[in-house]
């Protein structure tokens, strides 16, 4: 009788690996997305920086500037999303 007891606790905790394992699989992004991702939150927090400084400057021609390279990288944001949302859709 422990015998059997001890085969099915043994057989449980295999199952019980094999399906952490497949949660962890599932998780885990490929590198491809995970860079998307980083690079997604370096503009957007560039973006931000962007805000700030149009926000603090005076001088017409900073503020131009500052504007044309807001929407290159609200562009490129939006290029992202784009991909994102292509990605998801797999």
């Amino acid at each position: 009788m422990a015998r059997g007891w001890e085969s099915k606790s043994v057989e449980s905790q295999m199952e019980t690996s094999q399906s952490n394992k497949e949660e962890a699989g599932k998780k885990r992004v490929s590198s491809e997305v995970a860079a998307a991702i980083r690079k997604k939150e370096t503009l957007l927090l560039a973006r931000a920086h962007l805000l700030q400084q149009m926000q603090l400057t005076q001088h017409p021609r900073r503020r131009e500037m500052l504007q044309n390279a807001l929407m290159d990288l609200e562009k490129q944001i939006a290029d992202l999303s784009v991909l994102d949302r292509a990605a998801g859709s797999d």
